[in-house]
């Protein structure tokens, strides 16, 4: 067996540095609630927070289900504002979602940001404003184009690897239009020791397949469904997830990660595919929406029930960030899938 390189060595200390009892193995990419005023709802993002506390330690902020794409400087700063707080309360973990098409935005963006939790949280250094921010580091996705070749794409990511911020990168083609291949993924976490994990929700799993080594980097698959055989607790190739329905859903995969580890893997499966069936069932509701993306609005129609349980219909339905709500046939959908697969609260974290 080879020795492991200085790099994995050293992105080795700083996990435990960042994560001392453990990276988690479920993550969630926060929605984002917004008040009838299209304000950002820091009241319900708390409660969010809360009612995910037990099941979810780690939480990627704002992620493309939180509209991490659509929103602006002022609105990102806002939602982490009040993310972070609670975060910070409740003991968890966050990485910081900087969602830009072009790769010198991203750079810049990361920067500016690091800039001001420091200024926020009064630090001196980096690690300091990190973690004074119960920040873990940030994630950046490819910069957008079908043209841009591995070259061109590991030059914008290094860019900001070399900040030496602990960084993850997400692979998100349905944006991007692009994806990382896994000899560049490689490359980067042999040369980055801040390179500390990967998001792949592709659903093609090219990386995490590969066979490559990545040198102690995280790999938490993104994309939904058929989640038992994905996990290396099941002999599978990633060590997390980090999923959008964790929204919902975050006592379910909870208790499936544990059926996992604990080698209950009829009883995981049986809950994997209910959960599936589902979840595919309300992404087809939401197909077609004028206004935001799947992940985002199928997420905010089934936390509606889970945030006023049964008499979500009664209730005024979630805003999006365009403006719009999400229509009453949406909802009502979403409520009578829920219920067909025995998912539905019997009461609201509201309530």
């Amino acid at each position: 067996m080879s020795r492991p390189t200085l790099t994995a060595v050293e992105r080795r200390k700083l996990l435990a540095r960042l994560f001392p009892e453990g990276i988690p193995v479920l993550w969630c990419p926060l929605i984002t609630h917004y008040d009838r005023d299209g304000a950002i709802d820091g009241e319900r993002l708390a409660a969010h927070l809360r009612h995910l506390s037990p099941y979810v330690k780690g939480f990627l902020v704002p992620g493309s289900t939180g509209d991490g794409w659509e929103m602006g400087e002022q609105e990102t700063r806002q939602v982490l504002e009040v993310a972070l707080e609670q975060i910070g309360r409740l003991n968890l973990h966050s990485l910081i979602g900087v969602l830009k098409t072009d790769g010198e935005e991203a750079r810049l963006a990361v920067r500016q940001t690091m800039d001001w939790l420091n200024s926020r949280a009064g630090a001196i250094d980096d690690e300091t404003g990190l973690r004074k921010s119960h920040a873990c580091g940030f994630t950046v996705c490819p910069p957008r184009g079908k043209e841009l070749t591995q070259q061109q794409i590991g030059a914008a990511l290094g860019s900001v690897l070399e900040f030496g911020l602990p960084t993850a990168l997400y692979q998100l083609p349905q944006i991007t239009q692009n994806e990382i291949h896994p000899e560049l993924a490689a490359s980067l976490a042999r040369q980055y020791p801040n390179f500390i994990l990967l998001k792949d929700t592709s659903g093609a799993d090219h990386v995490a397949l590969s066979g490559q080594k990545l040198e102690n980097v995280f790999l938490v698959r993104g994309a939904e469904g058929d989640y038992v055989r994905w996990l290396k607790a099941a002999k599978g190739p990633y060590d997390g997830f980090l999923l959008s329905t964790a929204n919902c859903f975050a006592r379910q995969f909870h208790r499936l990660i544990e059926d996992i580890a604990a080698r209950r893997l009829k009883a995981a499966q049986e809950m994997s595919e209910r959960l599936t069936a589902c979840i595919n069932e309300v992404f087809g509701i939401v197909t077609g929406l004028p206004h935001g993306n799947p992940f985002a609005n199928a997420n905010k129609a089934m936390d509606h029930f889970f945030a006023c349980g049964p008499k979500a219909q009664a209730a005024a339905p979630p805003r999006l960030h365009a403006g719009d709500c999400l229509p009453a046939d949406v909802i009502r959908a979403t409520g009578e899938a829920l219920s067909r697969h025995g998912l539905l609260p019997d009461k609201g974290y509201l309530e």
